[in-house]
């Protein structure tokens, strides 16, 4: 998820230096949201494995 994040920033990036600007912003507003997802599901992985208790393999 976080790779489709970035690649809609780059698409973003791309779009803003040649001028399009409305396909721009909608892309970096994806982005933006992907990543934020990408946030919060992580720290529900993060919270849920720290409440199990389980020492990591190794």
């Amino acid at each position: 998820m976080l790779t489709w994040a970035i690649t809609f920033l780059v698409i973003a990036i791309i779009a803003g230096v040649l001028g399009f600007t409305g396909i721009a912003a909608g892309a970096a507003l994806i982005a933006k949201w992907i990543f934020f997802i990408f946030i919060v599901l992580f720290l529900l992985a993060a919270i849920s494995g720290a409440l199990r208790g389980r020492a990591p393999r190794a």
